[in-house]
């Protein structure tokens, strides 16, 4: 167990922040800085927000070497209103192509194909998501508007070794469940967006980072005001009240990581974290990490048992031992460890040392 009696919790979201950035936000609670009143009460239009929102920002642009042509933008709604938003607002009249490689690219590939047509350029359904197809040579049609990809699959565990050759077309990534996990050389993508609740904040947001040519004035008339990224970029992402609270909290993370090293820390933090759940895994008698070893998550470790009873006794023991959410998600079922920055090495090595003992005692 952690201070204040908290609970290693390996859920893949809401998930874990950092104990400095909560104690921090804690001793801030009352009484901002001075202002008089909590940052969930006050006016998203008052100076001490905006300096709060342009701080985030800047942080944010630092902790990322993010390019002067690229916005930041802060969107309710989380990741499952981007799936939509990103074909209202890139789909021109071409075609949006996706790789797909799980259950969130899914649900993308879903939700553009009311927006208009859709490839599937490449699937690793074929071995139920166990691996990153290659993407090496991919058949993009010229009218292509977009490539999209899902760059770390939460539920199904794996991540992207090597970014997709899009022919020169622009690349839009999904990056909820590793956001601020590693380096990321965000001139590679036209787009990037992440839920927030993974890696960096409270749920109910997503950040966008989008070059500045790819936000339009020309949308459907029908799209709604909220949906456009113009809308939100002409207006500093404060076009209507946003989700004061985790822009905040948010903003308290990326000040957090660069002081502590910044992504390149984290991506060596994050590599020694998941190697110990994997050494285990590989060597267990009891337990299966069915994804391919060159496609392995550093934030999410999906892994199996023989059977869905004896997944189940695991679930159940693993609570009672005080760990939490280690349940597979329920359209896939198993085990699951999300093990994002904020889940400290000993954590880890805590669920090691209870899984080797349930395995002696279980195998």
């Amino acid at each position: 167990m952690m201070k204040y009696g908290r609970t290693y919790n390996f859920s893949a979201g809401p998930a874990m922040m950092p104990e400095a950035v909560l104690e921090e936000i804690a001793a801030e609670m009352m009484n901002y800085r001075g202002s008089g009143m909590c940052v969930m009460e006050m006016s998203h239009r008052s100076k001490v927000f905006e300096e709060i929102l342009a701080a985030a920002k800047d942080d944010l642009k630092k902790l990322m070497g993010i390019p002067d042509n690229y916005k930041i933008l802060f969107v309710q709604g989380g990741g499952t209103l981007q799936f939509a938003m990103v074909a209202m607002n890139l789909l021109k009249g071409g075609v949006g192509c996706y790789v797909e490689t799980g259950a969130w690219s899914k649900k993308a590939i879903a939700e553009a194909k009311k927006f208009g047509e859709v490839k599937v350029v490449a699937s690793s359904a074929d071995k139920n998501f166990s691996y990153v197809p290659d993407c090496s040579d991919l058949d993009i049609p010229d009218n292509a508007d977009y490539v999209y990809i899902c760059e770390n699959e939460t539920i199904n565990g794996l991540t992207y070794s090597k970014l997709p050759n899009t022919k020169g077309k622009i690349l839009v990534s999904d990056q909820s469940s590793m956001f601020l996990s590693r380096p990321c050389n965000v001139a590679d993508y036209g787009m990037i967006w992440a839920g927030v609740q993974k890696n960096v904040g409270p749920a109910g947001m997503a950040v966008v980072i989008i070059r500045e040519d790819l936000i339009r004035d020309d949308l459907d008339a029908k799209v709604p005001t909220y949906l456009s990224y113009k809308i939100h970029a002409d207006n500093d992402s404060l076009y209507n009240t946003p989700n004061c609270w985790a822009i905040y909290c948010c903003g308290k993370v990326f000040n957090y990581l660069l002081k502590n090293g910044g992504l390149e820390a984290m991506e060596q933090r994050n590599q020694e974290k998941a190697k110990v759940l994997y050494d285990y895994l590989d060597q267990s008698k009891l337990f299966t990490a069915p994804v391919e070893k060159t496609d392995r998550s550093l934030m999410n470790v999906p892994f199996v048992s023989p059977s869905k009873e004896q997944d189940a006794a695991v679930v159940a023991a693993s609570k009672a031992a005080g760990f939490d959410n280690l349940k597979g998600h329920k359209s896939v079922g198993g085990l699951r460890a999300s093990i994002y920055n904020a889940m400290p090495k000993e954590g880890v090595e805590a669920l090691v040392d209870f899984l080797k003992k349930y395995e002696q005692e279980n195998a």
